[in-house]
């Protein structure tokens, strides 16, 4: 134990008498040591594989010195952040809140993960601006206890849904307040990660909702005292309508107006994902999917864009499915986002992996390449679900909190 003390003590003092012959420090050098210290107390002498996501406000271009500043570090203190056959891993997250800068260090050895924490002075990231001058920001909906898989904004109320139960919220001074609770009354085995969609009804005074072996609709009853809404759950294996493909189509007076098409998929009760078949056909069937959302480019073409479960994201149009560049780093969610800014409509992106602080992006689709046009917006948590809203000029996130608590926010994008 006296060796082994020896040995920290002379390389915590080689350390101190680097950075005394070093050059002036630059703004990460603090931060990174103390990170650097903080991983060492958890994993000790040794080996770890080292993966940087950056999901702040901080420039891509410094992240390749943070990562050789930690680097230096770690090796100081006996650790070597490279080889790739070791079974450690140090998985660490650049984000920041509306406070502060938060960095996070999730360390795995075999099957347990510890993690390290470093605050650091505040940044914005309640907004988010790339070069390109789109801006994306967010506005929280609702916290709850309660995961919600889709939730839908109505002049009567907001309607949340979850695994098992569908909660109606009325307005009030104070916010969103919950007035009524109905179970779902599923008979299947719900998956691991369920999914939920939903969307107004074509009367336009109520909603419908797709769910595993589940389809449930609600109407709101105005005539009654304080108003009421009515829910009525069924047994469905009907397809999901996910996608809307926008159709341009001259009117009588040459004006030409855009129309949707609705299109349906087959959901695995069994698991959670889409078969890939779709209703009405799309001449081809498709790979099983976790999202898919059309597009509109300026072109007025439309594109289907799917998340499969490989991972990969692809686009489907003219009858083919083609490969997608440019989207390595995307999660499995997105939606699209009828912004106004730039020629096309965006893609709003979460992030790869999951993360105890997530990130939403916005895309262009031209051709077959997906390219970036807002910076990252870090979210307060891990993006559970995504989706547009009906008007198509903003989405919604579901959002676990650390805290084991829920939030749906709103985000929508400026221009400059």
């Amino acid at each position: 134990m006296r060796f082994v003390k020896s040995i920290w003590l002379m390389a915590i003092v080689a350390m101190g008498l680097a950075a005394s012959a070093a050059p002036a420090p630059s703004s990460w050098d603090e931060p990174a040591q103390a990170l650097a210290g903080q991983i060492v107390e958890i994993l000790g002498p040794g080996q770890a594989r080292l993966t940087i996501r950056n999901l702040s406000t901080i420039s891509n271009d410094e992240v390749p010195a943070i990562r050789r500043l930690l680097e230096q570090d770690l090796k100081t203190l006996g650790v070597l952040a490279s080889g790739a056959e070791s079974a450690n891993e140090i998985r660490l997250t650049l984000s920041e809140n509306q406070r502060e800068r938060l960095w996070v260090a999730e360390v795995v050895e075999g099957n347990e993960t510890r993690v390290a924490m470093l605050q650091l002075r505040p940044g914005t990231a309640h907004s988010a601006q790339a070069e390109s001058g789109v801006m994306l920001r967010k506005q929280t909906v609702l916290v709850t206890k309660d995961a919600v898989l889709a939730a839908l904004e109505t002049a009567n109320g907001l309607i949340a849904i979850e695994p098992e139960e569908i909660a109606i919220y009325s307005h009030t001074s104070e916010g969103w307040q919950e007035s009524k609770r109905v179970g779902i009354g599923q008979k299947r085995p719900l998956a691991r990660d369920p999914r939920g969609m939903i969307r107004p009804s074509s009367s336009g005074d109520g909603f419908e909702a797709s769910l595993t072996g589940m389809n449930c609709s609600g109407s709101y009853q105005p005539a009654a005292p304080t108003g009421e809404w009515t829910v009525r759950c069924r047994e469905s294996d009907d397809p999901w309508p996910i996608a809307w493909e926008p159709v341009w189509e001259r009117d009588a007076n040459a004006q030409m107006n855009v129309h949707v098409t609705p299109y349906g998929a087959f959901y695995n009760a069994a698991r959670n994902y889409f078969t890939g078949i779709f209703s009405p056909s799309l001449g081809v069937d498709l790979p099983p999917f976790y999202t898919a959302a059309w597009l509109l480019r300026s072109t007025n073409e439309g594109v289907l864009a799917i998340g499969g479960i490989d991972g990969k994201a692809q686009l489907f149009e003219n009858g083919a499915l083609k490969p997608l560049s440019g989207a390595r780093d995307w999660g499995s969610d997105f939606a699209a986002l009828q912004s106004g800014c730039g020629e096309d409509a965006q893609m709003v992106v979460s992030g790869s992996g999951e993360a105890m602080s997530d990130s939403l992006r916005a895309y262009e689709l031209p051709g077959q390449e997906a390219i970036a046009v807002s910076a990252p917006l870090a979210m307060d948590g891990t993006v559970m679900a995504m989706w547009t809203a009906p008007d198509g000029k903003s989405v919604y996130a579901t959002v676990r909190r650390a805290t084991e608590r829920y939030e749906v926010d709103r985000v929508t994008a400026s221009c400059n």
